[in-house]
């Protein structure tokens, strides 16, 4: 009982320092529901109205419906309308347009011969990832109008056109409508769940510090583990308040449901939250100042959770050395837990490996944690 009235104290003391702190607790709940809706609308891999130049050396009907097939759909939209080829590259380079395309004078005369009729897309490729995706989606226009013509072609003819030997029916699962903010939310999510309870810590032992109260916590009868629970419950609680508001606003403005269960998904979160506290802790313990603490917190987190965790970038596609490396990284055990949950709707018995090693993480990072705040206290006394 004398332990728990310890940790209840400590608990009650580190609380009210957190609300009389407003920069501490707007950092813990409201920032990160406000980043979650920056970044939610900010950062995204869908590519629409892409701004297009035609240059139609044609004027045919043929050449009509090709630039209607492009202006209608979501991801162009139709800005100039050229006489020279040259013109696009100009407006692509002073970036008025992003994509330009060239349909040659005897376009329509050589569907009608049934002769090969190229036409010319240009795309500004100084995004990659963009200029894929844009390529994709003008080849598919293409084709679907390529496809019209011989079928126009052959029903005049008085043929009956073959049916498709093979065909593709696509079926896309838990994302059928491929928004972006259905596979980013749950990144954003641990990114800033992780980098806001890190930074929040690790402040916590080195303003004891920086304070003088550090003695009087050392004079008091505490245990390290008191010290520990004491410290980190008040930000835990804190953490899951904000929790909470971020996947409110993920339903309410992104309209992403949590389709598995809700207490998997508490099991979760609270292991992703004491693995963050943990780190944190352990860097307040160690850095001499807040400053240097924030650096740490921020260094170690920021990069680490955004690159190595799978949020943006796939662990696949990494070099073998830096997939080791994001073994080290907590969050990316967590993303593929709370993907599971949210988006799949899956349990713990799909992912509980990740799970049991982002529990492993947060007991080490708590036991290091309570050996360095001992080795404190001895330096200390």
């Amino acid at each position: 009982m004398a332990a728990l009235r310890m940790i209840a104290t400590l608990f009650v003391k580190e609380f009210t320092q957190i609300r009389r702190d407003p920069l501490s607790l707007g950092m813990l709940i409201a920032l990160p529901a406000f980043l979650l809706i920056l970044f939610g609308y900010a950062l995204t891999f869908d590519v629409r109205n892409l701004a297009l130049g035609v240059c139609d050396q044609d004027g045919s009907a043929a050449s009509r419906e090709l630039i209607r097939r492009f202006a209608i759909t979501e991801y162009f939209d139709l800005k100039r309308q050229v006489d020279d080829p040259r013109a696009l590259t100009r407006l692509i380079d002073h970036e008025v347009i992003q994509v330009g395309l060239v349909i040659p004078p005897d376009f329509e005369e050589r569907l009608e011969a049934g002769r090969p009729a190229p036409v010319q897309f240009l795309v500004d490729g100084t995004n990659a990832t963009i200029a894929s995706a844009v390529t994709g989606y003008a080849d598919a226009i293409v084709r679907a109008f390529s496809g019209q013509v011989v079928l126009e072609q052959m029903l005049r003819a008085g043929h009956r056109p073959p049916p498709a030997a093979v065909s593709v029916e696509a079926r896309i699962w838990y994302n059928p409508e491929l928004e972006s903010a259905r596979f980013l939310l749950p990144g954003l999510i641990a990114f800033l769940l992780m980098v806001a309870t890190v930074v929040a810590t690790s402040l916590s032992v080195t303003r004891e510090r920086e304070r003088g109260t550090m003695e009087q916590l050392v004079l008091a009868p505490l245990e390290p583990y008191q010290l520990v629970l004491g410290k980190t419950l008040p930000y835990l609680l804190v953490a899951i308040g904000s929790t909470i508001l971020i996947l409110l606003v993920g339903r309410l403005l992104f309209d992403v449901e949590v389709r598995g269960e809700l207490l998997v998904l508490a099991f979760v979160v609270l292991a992703y939250l004491l693995a963050g506290l943990g780190q944190g802790l352990l860097i307040s313990t160690v850095a001499p100042s807040q400053q240097v603490a924030f650096q740490i917190a921020i260094i170690s987190t920021l990069l680490p959770t955004f690159i190595l965790s799978g949020f943006v970038f796939p662990i696949y596609n990494m070099p073998p050395v830096i997939q080791a490396l994001t073994y080290l990284v907590p969050a990316r055990y967590f993303l593929v837990a709370l993907r599971g949950v949210m988006l799949k709707g899956t349990g713990l018995a799909v992912f509980w490996p990740d799970v049991l090693l982002l529990l492993l993480f947060a007991g080490l990072m708590l036991t290091l944690s309570s050996i360095r705040l001992r080795r404190l206290f001895q330096h200390l006394m």
